[in-house]
Protein backbone atom coordinates (compact mmCIF):
# COMPACT_ATOMS: atom_id res chain seq x y z
CA UNK A 1 0.00 0.00 0.00
CA UNK A 2 1.15 3.30 -1.40
CA UNK A 3 2.18 5.62 1.81
CA UNK A 4 0.00 9.17 1.11
CA UNK A 5 2.23 12.31 0.35
CA UNK A 6 0.93 15.33 1.69
CA UNK A 7 3.02 16.97 -0.88
CA UNK A 8 0.35 15.84 -3.60
CA UNK A 9 -2.93 17.30 -1.49
CA UNK A 10 -3.93 20.97 -2.96
CA UNK A 11 -5.14 22.13 0.34
CA UNK A 12 -1.54 21.87 2.04
CA UNK A 13 0.03 22.54 -1.14
CA UNK A 14 -1.63 25.88 -1.54
CA UNK A 15 -1.09 26.71 1.74
CA UNK A 16 2.31 25.94 2.16
CA UNK A 17 3.32 27.43 -1.15
CA UNK A 18 1.43 30.68 -0.51
CA UNK A 19 3.26 31.02 3.21
CA UNK A 20 6.84 30.20 1.25
CA UNK A 21 5.85 32.77 -1.21
CA UNK A 22 5.63 35.78 0.47
CA UNK A 23 9.05 34.86 2.91
CA UNK A 24 11.21 33.98 -0.37
CA UNK A 25 9.63 37.55 -1.81
CA UNK A 26 10.50 39.40 1.07
CA UNK A 27 14.19 37.99 1.29
CA UNK A 28 14.78 38.59 -2.35
CA UNK A 29 13.18 41.95 -1.83
CA UNK A 30 15.77 43.38 0.99
CA UNK A 31 18.63 41.71 -1.04
CA UNK A 32 17.65 43.48 -3.94
CA UNK A 33 16.34 47.04 -2.54
CA UNK A 34 16.87 46.93 0.87
CA UNK A 35 14.22 48.38 2.86
CA UNK A 36 13.42 51.72 0.77
CA UNK A 37 10.02 51.48 -0.41
CA UNK A 38 8.16 53.10 -3.79
CA UNK A 39 6.50 56.56 -3.24
CA UNK A 40 4.35 59.04 -4.38
CA UNK A 41 3.03 62.20 -3.07
CA UNK A 42 0.38 63.11 -5.45
CA UNK A 43 -1.23 62.23 -8.91
CA UNK A 44 -1.54 64.88 -11.37
CA UNK A 45 -3.74 65.65 -14.25
CA UNK A 46 -2.71 68.11 -16.85
CA UNK A 47 -0.24 69.62 -14.64
CA UNK A 48 -2.80 69.88 -11.49
CA UNK A 49 -2.68 67.36 -8.62
CA UNK A 50 -6.00 65.75 -8.45
CA UNK A 51 -4.93 63.24 -5.41
CA UNK A 52 -2.33 63.28 -2.20
CA UNK A 53 -1.63 60.50 0.02
CA UNK A 54 -2.62 58.68 1.29
CA UNK A 55 -3.99 57.37 -2.60
CA UNK A 56 -6.05 55.03 -2.89
CA UNK A 57 -5.25 51.44 -4.71
CA UNK A 58 -4.20 52.06 -8.55
CA UNK A 59 -3.00 49.56 -10.93
CA UNK A 60 0.71 50.93 -10.17
CA UNK A 61 0.04 51.08 -6.48
CA UNK A 62 -2.51 47.89 -5.50
CA UNK A 63 -3.12 48.41 -2.15
CA UNK A 64 -2.54 52.22 -2.61
CA UNK A 65 0.00 53.83 -0.05
CA UNK A 66 -0.01 55.23 3.32
CA UNK A 67 0.07 59.01 4.28
CA UNK A 68 3.31 59.33 3.64
CA UNK A 69 3.20 58.22 -0.10
CA UNK A 70 4.88 55.04 0.63
CA UNK A 71 4.01 51.69 -1.22
CA UNK A 72 1.37 49.84 0.63
CA UNK A 73 2.46 46.32 -0.98
CA UNK A 74 6.03 47.71 -0.61
CA UNK A 75 5.67 47.90 3.08
CA UNK A 76 3.66 44.48 3.29
CA UNK A 77 6.21 42.14 1.72
CA UNK A 78 9.17 43.68 3.82
CA UNK A 79 7.29 42.82 6.68
CA UNK A 80 6.56 39.61 5.85
CA UNK A 81 9.60 37.91 6.81
CA UNK A 82 9.47 39.23 10.35
CA UNK A 83 5.88 38.55 11.06
CA UNK A 84 5.77 34.76 9.45
CA UNK A 85 9.13 34.07 10.94
CA UNK A 86 8.75 34.93 13.95
CA UNK A 87 5.08 33.75 14.35
CA UNK A 88 6.47 30.11 12.92
CA UNK A 89 9.16 30.18 15.62
CA UNK A 90 7.37 30.94 18.44
CA UNK A 91 4.76 28.65 17.51
CA UNK A 92 7.26 26.04 17.05
CA UNK A 93 9.00 26.56 20.77
CA UNK A 94 5.73 26.69 22.36
CA UNK A 95 5.09 22.71 21.29
CA UNK A 96 8.96 21.89 21.93
CA UNK A 97 9.16 23.23 25.27
CA UNK A 98 5.59 21.93 26.64
CA UNK A 99 6.03 18.30 25.05
CA UNK A 100 8.50 16.94 27.60
CA UNK A 101 6.55 18.48 30.30
CA UNK A 102 3.80 16.67 28.87
CA UNK A 103 5.15 13.72 28.98
CA UNK A 104 6.35 14.37 32.89
CA UNK A 105 2.39 15.37 33.49
CA UNK A 106 1.33 12.23 32.08
CA UNK A 107 3.38 9.31 32.82
CA UNK A 108 5.66 10.45 35.35
CA UNK A 109 3.50 12.64 37.76
CA UNK A 110 -0.05 11.02 36.91
CA UNK A 111 -1.35 10.95 40.82
CA UNK A 112 -0.78 14.89 40.92
CA UNK A 113 -1.93 15.68 37.27
CA UNK A 114 -5.02 16.56 38.49
CA UNK A 115 -3.96 18.91 41.10
CA UNK A 116 -1.80 20.38 38.28
CA UNK A 117 -4.69 20.98 36.37
CA UNK A 118 -6.64 22.60 38.29
CA UNK A 119 -4.09 25.12 39.04
CA UNK A 120 -3.02 25.48 35.75
CA UNK A 121 -6.92 25.75 34.58
CA UNK A 122 -6.37 29.76 35.94
CA UNK A 123 -4.26 30.16 33.02
CA UNK A 124 -7.40 29.69 30.49
CA UNK A 125 -8.57 32.69 32.13
CA UNK A 126 -6.09 35.16 31.91
CA UNK A 127 -6.37 37.66 29.03
CA UNK A 128 -3.14 36.58 26.91
CA UNK A 129 -2.64 39.97 25.41
CA UNK A 130 -2.81 42.49 28.14
CA UNK A 131 -0.88 40.16 29.75
CA UNK A 132 1.81 40.44 27.08
CA UNK A 133 1.58 44.25 26.23
CA UNK A 134 2.84 44.46 30.24
CA UNK A 135 5.42 42.58 30.15
CA UNK A 136 6.73 43.61 26.73
CA UNK A 137 5.97 47.25 26.79
CA UNK A 138 9.49 48.03 28.81
CA UNK A 139 11.16 45.90 26.24
CA UNK A 140 9.54 47.07 22.84
CA UNK A 141 8.15 50.87 24.04
CA UNK A 142 10.66 52.68 22.83
CA UNK A 143 12.23 55.29 25.40
CA UNK A 144 13.00 58.73 25.43
CA UNK A 145 16.92 58.05 25.38
CA UNK A 146 16.38 55.22 22.85
CA UNK A 147 16.09 51.78 23.19
CA UNK A 148 19.18 49.88 25.31
CA UNK A 149 19.03 46.86 23.64
CA UNK A 150 19.23 46.04 19.74
CA UNK A 151 16.43 44.93 17.76
CA UNK A 152 17.78 40.82 17.59
CA UNK A 153 18.04 41.19 21.45
CA UNK A 154 14.14 42.31 21.56
CA UNK A 155 13.08 39.83 19.22
CA UNK A 156 14.66 37.11 20.98
CA UNK A 157 13.05 38.82 24.46
CA UNK A 158 9.73 38.71 22.59
CA UNK A 159 10.24 35.74 21.24
CA UNK A 160 10.85 33.97 24.67
CA UNK A 161 7.82 35.75 26.45
CA UNK A 162 5.14 35.22 24.39
CA UNK A 163 6.39 30.82 24.19
CA UNK A 164 6.48 30.79 28.07
CA UNK A 165 3.09 32.63 28.42
CA UNK A 166 1.21 29.62 26.71
CA UNK A 167 4.03 26.56 27.53
CA UNK A 168 1.50 25.92 31.17
CA UNK A 169 -1.54 25.50 29.28
CA UNK A 170 -0.55 23.43 26.23
CA UNK A 171 1.61 21.34 28.97
CA UNK A 172 -1.53 20.54 31.00
CA UNK A 173 -3.51 19.80 27.75
CA UNK A 174 -0.37 17.40 26.30
CA UNK A 175 0.43 15.95 29.72
CA UNK A 176 -3.85 15.00 29.36
CA UNK A 177 -3.89 13.27 25.87
CA UNK A 178 -0.40 11.36 26.94
CA UNK A 179 -2.14 9.90 30.12
CA UNK A 180 -4.50 8.76 27.75
CA UNK A 181 -2.52 7.30 25.35
CA UNK A 182 -0.10 5.11 28.10
CA UNK A 183 -3.62 3.67 29.52
CA UNK A 184 -4.01 2.11 25.83
CA UNK A 185 -3.36 -1.79 25.61
CA UNK A 186 -0.65 -1.42 23.09
CA UNK A 187 0.90 0.83 25.97
CA UNK A 188 0.07 -2.41 28.97
CA UNK A 189 1.27 -4.73 26.33
CA UNK A 190 4.76 -3.14 25.88
CA UNK A 191 5.51 -2.74 29.41
CA UNK A 192 4.29 -6.31 29.72
CA UNK A 193 7.27 -6.87 27.31
CA UNK A 194 9.53 -5.69 29.60
CA UNK A 195 9.58 -2.41 27.75
CA UNK A 196 11.02 0.91 29.89
CA UNK A 197 9.43 4.24 29.84
CA UNK A 198 11.45 6.05 27.79
CA UNK A 199 11.43 3.20 25.02
CA UNK A 200 7.65 3.36 25.61
CA UNK A 201 7.82 7.38 24.73
CA UNK A 202 9.59 7.21 21.84
CA UNK A 203 8.49 3.95 20.06
CA UNK A 204 4.46 4.46 20.75
CA UNK A 205 3.31 7.15 22.48
CA UNK A 206 5.76 9.85 20.23
CA UNK A 207 3.81 8.57 16.85
CA UNK A 208 0.87 8.19 18.47
CA UNK A 209 1.27 11.97 18.79
CA UNK A 210 2.93 12.95 15.94
CA UNK A 211 -0.54 14.42 14.00
CA UNK A 212 -1.86 15.82 16.84
CA UNK A 213 1.26 17.73 17.85
CA UNK A 214 0.76 19.09 14.07
CA UNK A 215 -1.91 20.35 14.51
CA UNK A 216 -1.30 22.01 17.87
CA UNK A 217 1.60 23.65 16.02
CA UNK A 218 -0.65 24.89 12.98
CA UNK A 219 -3.11 26.17 16.05
CA UNK A 220 -0.13 27.69 17.79
CA UNK A 221 0.85 29.62 14.54
CA UNK A 222 -2.72 31.81 14.33
CA UNK A 223 -3.19 32.14 17.88
CA UNK A 224 0.42 34.27 17.64
CA UNK A 225 -0.81 35.95 14.63
CA UNK A 226 -3.79 37.26 16.20
CA UNK A 227 -1.92 38.19 19.84
CA UNK A 228 0.44 39.77 17.00
CA UNK A 229 -2.64 41.96 16.09
CA UNK A 230 -3.77 42.57 19.44
CA UNK A 231 -0.56 44.42 20.75
CA UNK A 232 -0.20 46.21 17.14
CA UNK A 233 -3.39 47.73 18.68
CA UNK A 234 -1.90 48.75 21.49
CA UNK A 235 0.66 50.20 19.33
CA UNK A 236 3.43 47.58 20.73
CA UNK A 237 4.71 46.08 17.56
CA UNK A 238 7.16 43.05 16.90
CA UNK A 239 11.17 44.19 17.26
CA UNK A 240 10.12 47.34 19.03
CA UNK A 241 8.27 50.59 18.54
CA UNK A 242 9.36 53.55 17.64
CA UNK A 243 8.47 56.71 19.75
CA UNK A 244 8.87 60.21 18.62
CA UNK A 245 9.62 62.63 21.72
CA UNK A 246 9.48 65.91 19.50
CA UNK A 247 7.47 68.85 19.79
CA UNK A 248 5.80 67.91 16.85
CA UNK A 249 5.85 64.37 17.11
CA UNK A 250 4.84 61.47 14.62
CA UNK A 251 2.45 58.82 15.32
CA UNK A 252 4.14 55.07 16.97
CA UNK A 253 5.79 53.67 14.11
CA UNK A 254 6.90 50.01 13.18
CA UNK A 255 10.82 49.84 13.17
CA UNK A 256 10.74 46.78 10.31
CA UNK A 257 7.17 47.09 8.34
CA UNK A 258 5.74 43.68 10.37
CA UNK A 259 2.29 43.60 10.01
CA UNK A 260 1.10 44.49 13.09
CA UNK A 261 2.82 47.60 13.19
CA UNK A 262 1.52 48.46 10.27
CA UNK A 263 -2.00 47.87 11.89
CA UNK A 264 -1.35 49.89 14.73
CA UNK A 265 0.25 53.20 13.21
CA UNK A 266 -2.57 53.40 11.09
CA UNK A 267 -5.95 52.45 12.49
CA UNK A 268 -7.14 55.84 12.48
CA UNK A 269 -7.39 56.27 8.72
CA UNK A 270 -9.73 53.46 8.98
CA UNK A 271 -12.42 56.01 7.53
CA UNK A 272 -10.95 58.09 5.36
CA UNK A 273 -8.53 56.10 3.70
CA UNK A 274 -9.48 52.30 5.12
CA UNK A 275 -6.81 50.48 2.50
CA UNK A 276 -4.31 51.66 4.91
CA UNK A 277 -5.29 49.71 8.06
CA UNK A 278 -7.18 47.00 5.99
CA UNK A 279 -3.92 46.12 3.84
CA UNK A 280 -2.40 44.38 7.14
CA UNK A 281 -5.32 42.84 8.09
CA UNK A 282 -5.71 41.33 4.63
CA UNK A 283 -2.63 39.79 5.25
CA UNK A 284 -2.82 38.74 8.31
CA UNK A 285 -6.08 36.67 7.49
CA UNK A 286 -4.67 35.12 4.29
CA UNK A 287 -1.87 34.14 6.24
CA UNK A 288 -4.17 32.82 8.72
CA UNK A 289 -6.37 30.97 6.20
CA UNK A 290 -3.16 29.02 4.40
CA UNK A 291 -2.15 27.67 7.60
CA UNK A 292 -5.47 26.78 8.04
CA UNK A 293 -5.39 24.83 4.24
CA UNK A 294 -2.15 23.25 5.61
CA UNK A 295 -3.68 21.66 8.42
CA UNK A 296 -6.43 20.46 6.42
CA UNK A 297 -4.74 19.17 4.08
CA UNK A 298 -2.69 17.62 6.58
CA UNK A 299 -5.29 15.95 8.33
CA UNK A 300 -7.00 14.60 5.52
CA UNK A 301 -3.92 12.78 3.96
CA UNK A 302 -2.87 11.42 7.55
CA UNK A 303 -6.75 10.21 8.82
CA UNK A 304 -9.00 10.45 5.33
CA UNK A 305 -11.39 12.99 6.72
CA UNK A 306 -11.61 16.69 7.12
CA UNK A 307 -10.57 18.73 9.93
CA UNK A 308 -12.68 21.41 9.79
CA UNK A 309 -15.80 19.45 8.85
CA UNK A 310 -15.05 17.20 11.95
CA UNK A 311 -14.43 20.08 14.14
CA UNK A 312 -18.29 21.39 13.17
CA UNK A 313 -19.63 18.00 13.48
CA UNK A 314 -18.26 17.44 16.82
CA UNK A 315 -19.76 21.26 17.97
CA UNK A 316 -23.76 19.92 16.84
CA UNK A 317 -23.33 16.63 17.76
CA UNK A 318 -21.85 17.66 21.43
CA UNK A 319 -24.71 20.64 21.28
CA UNK A 320 -27.87 18.00 20.39
CA UNK A 321 -26.06 15.77 23.63
CA UNK A 322 -25.92 19.06 26.25
CA UNK A 323 -22.05 19.43 25.81
CA UNK A 324 -21.00 22.49 26.23
CA UNK A 325 -17.24 23.00 24.20
CA UNK A 326 -17.79 24.90 21.06
CA UNK A 327 -16.02 25.26 17.91
CA UNK A 328 -12.89 27.16 19.43
CA UNK A 329 -11.95 25.11 21.18
CA UNK A 330 -8.84 22.92 20.84
CA UNK A 331 -8.76 18.65 20.26
CA UNK A 332 -6.89 18.86 23.15
CA UNK A 333 -9.31 21.00 25.17
CA UNK A 334 -11.99 18.56 23.83
CA UNK A 335 -10.41 15.39 24.98
CA UNK A 336 -10.07 17.38 28.41
CA UNK A 337 -13.72 18.23 28.56
CA UNK A 338 -15.04 14.73 27.44
CA UNK A 339 -13.02 13.17 29.83
CA UNK A 340 -14.28 14.94 33.03
CA UNK A 341 -17.89 13.98 31.36
CA UNK A 342 -17.06 10.41 31.78
CA UNK A 343 -15.41 10.57 35.16
CA UNK A 344 -18.88 12.44 36.15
Amino acid sequence: MMKPNIWKNPYFLTGFLYITLLILASFLYSILWGDEVRRLYFISENGLPVEAAPISPKWAFPFGTDPLGLDMLGKIVIGAKYTLITAFIIAFLRVAVSLPIGFVLGIYLGKYRKSVNGMIDSFHYLPLSILAYFLLKPVLWEPYNGFPTTLTERFIIEIVVLTILIVPVISSLLGNEIALIYKEEFIFSARVLGANRLRIIVKHILPSLKDKLVIMFGQQVMQTLIIFIHLGLLQLFVGGTDVDYSFAKDPPQSMTNEWSGLIGDSFRYLQGAPWVPLTPILFFASAMFAVALMMEGYVRVTSGHSYYYKKFKEKYEGAAKGETFDVSQSDFERVKHRDKSLSG
